[in-house]
């Protein structure tokens, strides 16, 4: 069982616990041939996701956290059981690409709006390296969600064949950083605005002196729109267009196919006489930093650093300036939208447009900001 998918394993973790109340990591671990490292892994991923809670040396159903102190190989034993969950007509269905980058901090925003709503979220994960998304709107209709909030995998204008599953699903949707690809589309949606979070950046930039940006993308639904806000600051600021821009493919970070798409970067940008980036994603600007490094290089001296996404920039060796999309508020936001339209609440049918905003840190070469 060691080479099943993972989310294969997790499913079959769940429902392990939701039959026992508790499971071990170490019986997990000989049971799906895998580390027990790898088992927590796991259970992170569905604790950060709100399907478990966990305890020292396993975990429990969520909310059944016991008040004793942790033993050290041993979950806490479950107490009564739970109250039945909410009715069908309150429960959410939440279609994500990733429960590890990006879409964590959205998550916890419908979750919280749930809890305070008195609603349910059910989670279908779709993946970028094998999109399934009619497939998992079929599957939480299936479940018996009473609506639907959907980040696809695909660009960040909806494919018509996923748009037509979630007209065709009956339920009331609402879309998350994705936009239908005609303006007319009757849906709602909430998206960031990511051609902003580019000119922010691009911008600053330019504040502090740097007349060529250039520019790392890699393959992601995020990619396209922040190239057009690359593209639209470079042209209103007066910047040199010949500066580099890489549309790298997605590779395993580490691999030596990353690291030449990074050293022609840096290539590129030495040619020209660059010393300014926009990168996208934070994984990205932190690989270049390494890279930077190893060729006796540092940033901001030599190659100043904007990340794209903020969610490790501020962890990296030179800590990331980052460009950091609203994600929990967006979350709060998309679930607010889904339930005034499952409770029936009178409100004109909404697109909301939000800012993000510039996080300052040591890479760029400016004045870190405070707290």
């Amino acid at each position: 069982m060691a080479d099943m998918l993972v989310e294969q394993r997790q499913e079959l973790l769940l429902r392990e616990l939701h039959a026992t109340g508790a499971v071990r990591v170490a019986e997990l671990a000989q049971r799906f041939g895998v580390s027990t490292g790898t088992i927590r892994r796991d259970l992170q991923e569905l604790a950060d996701l709100g399907r478990l809670t966990k305890v020292r040396g396993g975990a429990i159903l969520l909310d059944r956290a016991s008040s004793r102190p942790d033993t050290a190989d041993e979950p806490a034993a479950p107490p009564a059981p739970e109250a039945a969950p909410p009715a069908g007509d309150r429960t959410l269905g939440l279609l994500v690409p990733s429960a590890t980058y990006y879409y964590p901090r959205v998550l916890a925003g419908v979750r919280e709006v749930a809890a305070r709503r008195g609603a349910r979220v059910v989670i279908g994960l779709t993946n970028v390296d094998r999109p399934r998304d009619v497939r998992q709107i079929e599957e939480l209709c299936d479940s018996g969600v009473a609506g639907i909030l959907a980040a696809t995998t695909g660009p960040h204008h909806l494919p018509e064949e996923t748009l037509a599953a979630l007209r065709d699903c009956g339920r009331p949707y609402v879309l998350m950083e994705r936009q239908p690809l005609d303006p007319y589309e009757p849906c709602q949606y909430v998206i960031t605005d990511h051609r902003q979070g580019a000119f922010l950046a691009v911008k600053h930039l330019r504040s502090l002196g740097h007349d060529r940006v250039a520019l790392y993308l890699t393959d992601t639904p995020t990619a396209s729109v922040v190239r057009e806000g690359w593209t639209d600051a470079v042209r209103a600021l007066g910047l040199d267009p010949a500066a580099p821009v890489i549309d790298a493919e997605r590779t395993a970070l580490g691999s030596s196919h990353a690291a030449r798409q990074y050293d022609a970067f840096i290539d590129g940008c030495l040619a020209g006489g660059v010393r300014a980036a926009l990168v996208h994603s934070d994984h990205d600007a932190i690989e270049l930093l390494q890279r930077l490094r190893a060729r006796g290089m540092r940033s901001p001296e030599d190659l100043a650093l904007i990340a794209y996404d903020d969610e490790i920039a501020a962890l990296a060796e030179v800590p990331l300036t980052a460009v950091s999309p609203p994600k929990r508020q967006l979350g709060e936001l998309a679930a607010e939208m889904l339930l005034d339209q499952l409770d029936a609440h009178p409100s004109a049918p909404r697109r909301v447009t939000m800012q993000p905003r510039l996080i300052i840190r040591r890479s760029c070469g400016a004045k870190e900001e405070s707290g």
